[in-house]
């Protein structure tokens, strides 16, 4: 029988430790933590409003700011409001973090109703007869502070959903649908 003697019995305890964390993946690690605020500033294009606020504090949605985003991100053609995918607030504030930005988030198109979408879709060859708009999980959007490309490799890098590009029109469209490109 060979004995270890203390000191060294530590040291492989702790080693084994660290090995053992090491297979835990980052993000299980990291969707854990409760702590923290979450901000958001959006700026819709369309009605010239704007709202701010923390819309996820220590681990809590809050229902109040994000009741307010709704009402922003409307379809202010038909001045219907759905509720929008929480996931897509987060991917927006995971963006702006990639950007290392506070500046406000431009919104082109939010929620869009089925009878807009059916408008717009006849008119425009760039519009998805069952987008994800109209199922509040898309937004089009632009930072006026980061060029188009940037935002739109930034969008690509985090992998959490569509991402459109449309330089000519000035926006990129994001999505917290599969992870896909256009």
């Amino acid at each position: 029988m060979t004995l270890i003697c203390p000191a060294r019995r530590q040291l492989l305890l702790g080693l084994s430790g660290v090995a053992l964390c090491s297979f835990i993946p980052s993000k299980a690690v990291a969707s854990r933590s409760t702590k923290g605020i979450r901000e958001l500033s959006l700026f819709n294009r369309h009605t010239g409003e704007r709202d701010d606020g923390s819309y996820w504090v220590d681990g809590h949605y809050q229902s109040k700011v994000l009741k307010d985003f709704n009402h922003l991100l409307r379809d202010h053609r038909q001045n219907i409001a759905a509720p929008m995918d929480k996931r897509l607030f987060d991917l927006l504030y995971s963006l702006k973090t990639t950007l290392n930005t506070d500046d406000e988030i431009h919104v082109i198109s939010g929620y869009r109703s089925p009878k807009t979408n059916a408008i717009l879709a006849n008119n425009s060859g760039g519009v998805a007869k069952k987008s994800y708009h109209m199922r509040g999980m898309a937004m089009d959007i632009a930072i006026p502070s980061v060029k188009l490309k940037t935002l739109r490799e930034a969008a690509l890098s985090l992998k959490l959903g569509g991402v459109g590009y449309y330089p000519n029109s000035g926006f990129v469209h994001v999505d917290c649908g599969p992870v896909r490109h256009w």
